[in-house]
């Protein structure tokens, strides 16, 4: 292992996925904080915590310098902050099924970086693409976006297993990992394409997390190829 990085994992036994765990464990308890509040409360959490794009974009049109101010922080807590369970359980069902897997071969410190450095960067992405939008915008999205394009960079030959609907039946099989992300990567396109504003903000989220995941385990084999 170099710096974190598993050159042969066959040789070294997978670790319990902590970082993984305490994600899961950070979102939850967020989301436990804002459903106990009332309203108002809801929405002063989301104004605090969530990625406003205006505000970002503002930022980065000013003077370096400038770029540390506390809204800047917004670009990373909004990947912790979700508003109902059916959003958050989405993003943790896609962060345990590929998540794991990446942790065991980056270690905690790459899935780390993946995870923040790809939902921070993604959300910076949208800032750039719709300046003009105010409202703020929560969510793992781009950060698990950027953990499904690292799985793909690191395993492009695996097969993922999947329950297929057959009739009134579901089939257990084994589906290579590049046709599952393929599909849901076309789908992001045609929402970013066709959708309406709202849809457009998250599909810009979902393209660049994936992208920058991506880049990101390319750069990981790369650079383990060379010590090796």
């Amino acid at each position: 292992m170099n710096n974190g990085i598993v050159t042969n994992w066959s040789e070294s036994p997978p670790h319990p996925p902590f970082v993984t765990i305490a994600i899961s464990l950070v979102c939850l308890f967020a989301l436990f904080i804002y459903s106990s509040l009332s309203p108002v409360m809801q929405q002063a959490m989301i104004d605090v915590g969530g990625m406003q794009p205006s505000a970002i974009a503002g930022l980065l049109d000013a003077e370096m310098s400038s770029w540390w101010d506390i809204s800047a922080a917004s670009v990373v807590t909004a990947l912790f902050v979700h508003a109902s369970w059916l959003h958050l359980l989405g993003n943790l069902a896609y962060l345990w099924v590929f998540g794991i897997k990446v942790e065991q071969r980056l270690g905690s410190t790459g899935l780390s970086a993946i995870f923040l450095l790809g939902g921070a960067l993604a959300n910076v992405i949208v800032a750039l693409r719709l300046p003009e939008l105010k409202t703020p915008i929560i969510g793992a999205s781009g950060a698990i976006s950027a953990v499904v394009g690292a799985y793909l960079g690191l395993f492009p030959r695996r097969r993922i297993g999947l329950f297929l609907p057959l009739g009134l039946y579901l089939q257990f099989a084994r589906v290579p990992a590049l046709l599952v992300i393929g599909s849901w990567f076309t789908l992001q396109l045609l929402y970013t394409a066709f959708g309406p504003i709202n849809a457009a903000v998250a599909w810009w989220t979902h393209l660049a997390g994936f992208a920058l995941g991506l880049s990101f385990a390319l750069l990981a084999k790369a650079l383990a190829q060379i010590r090796l």
